[in-house]
C-alpha cells in the first residue's frame, strides 16, 4: 500500500485548456491559474504565436507549460494532444473555452457561418470532453469545464446562430455530467454573463468599456480563480453549472 501511494504521488498531474488565445484571454488566465497549482499545463489554440506566448510566459514564472497548435473540430487533432497531456500522467483538469461568436441577423447568416459556430462549439466540446471522459474514468477523478455564455441560455438577435450553438455545448455539458458525474467525473458548466476584460473588448467597443467603469467587466484572472475552485471542490458538495456577471450587469 506504502508503495501504491507513492506511485501516485510521483504521477505528474495534467490540466488541458483548449481556446487560448491572446495573453489577456481568459484562456491564457486558466493556463496560468492552474500551471501557479503545479500542473503541467497544455496550451491548446489554433494560433501558434498566441500559444507559444502563453506557455513561455508560465515558463518564465517559474510553471510548466507546453504549446500546441490544435484544432478542436478535428478529432484526431484533440486525441493526439489529450494522449500526450495523460502519458504516464494523471489527466486532472481540461478546460474548453472555445467558441467564436458572429453577430449576424438570421435572414442574414449562412449555412456555412452556422455551420462553422456549432462545430467550434458543440462539435468540439464533444469531441474534447468525450476523450477527456475515456482517460479519466480509468483514473475514477478528473474535472471538465465548459466556458459557457448568456448565449447558452438566452437566444437574442443578432446572436441566434451563435446561441444554438452555445445552448448544443450546454446540453452536451448536462449529459456528460449526469452519465459520468457518479463515476467520479466533475463536469460543470460556466455561464460568463458579461463582456470579459481584455484587448478584445477595448479594441473593439472601448466606449462601452469606458461607461462600465471599475468592475464592470470580467475580469479573467478572478475568473480563473472559479474554475479553479470548482476542480477543488469537495465530491459531496459539486456544482454542475454557476453564472458570473458584474455586480452592474442586468440580469
Amino acid at each position: 500500500m506504502a508503495e501504491e501511494n507513492q506511485r501516485q504521488a510521483s504521477v505528474a498531474r495534467t490540466a488541458v485548456v483548449f481556446g487560448v488565445g491572446a495573453a489577456t484571454g481568459l484562456g491564457a488566465a486558466l493556463a496560468r491559474r492552474f500551471a501557479c497549482e503545479g500542473l503541467r499545463v497544455f496550451v491548446a489554440g489554433r494560433t501558434e504565436a498566441k500559444v507559444k506566448t502563453v506557455a513561455e510566459e508560465i515558463g518564465r514564472a517559474g510553471g510548466m507549460a507546453e504549446a500546441r497548435v490544435t484544432d478542436v473540430t478535428r478529432e484526431k487533432e484533440v486525441i493526439a494532444l489529450l494522449d500526450e497531456a495523460s502519458g504516464n500522467a494523471s489527466l486532472d483538469l481540461v478546460a474548453y473555452n472555445v467558441g467564436n461568436n458572429l453577430a449576424a441577423p438570421l435572414l442574414e447568416l449562412t449555412s456555412d457561418s452556422f455551420e462553422t459556430l456549432w462545430r467550434q462549439n458543440a462539435l468540439g466540446g464533444f469531441l474534447v470532453g468525450r476523450e477527456a471522459v475515456r482517460r479519466m474514468l480509468p483514473q475514477g477523478q478528473g474535472t471538465i469545464l465548459f466556458t459557457g455564455a448568456t448565449a447558452s441560455l438566452k437566444a437574442r438577435p443578432p446572436f441566434t446562430g451563435f446561441a444554438s450553438a452555445k445552448a448544443a455545448l450546454r446540453a452536451l455539458a448536462q449529459g456528460l455530467a449526469r452519465e459520468f458525474g457518479p463515476q467520479g467525473i466533475h463536469v460543470a458548466h460556466v455561464v460568463i454573463d458579461g463582456v470579459i476584460e481584455g484587448d478584445y473588448a477595448k479594441s473593439r467597443f472601448p466606449d462601452f468599456v469606458k461607461a462600465k467603469g471599475e468592475d464592470g467587466l470580467l475580469k479573467t484572472d478572478q475568473i480563473a480563480d472559479v474554475y479553479w475552485a470548482l476542480h477543488r471542490q469537495p465530491k459531496s458538495t459539486w456544482t454542475h453549472e454557476l453564472d458570473l456577471r458584474p455586480f452592474k450587469e442586468p440580469f
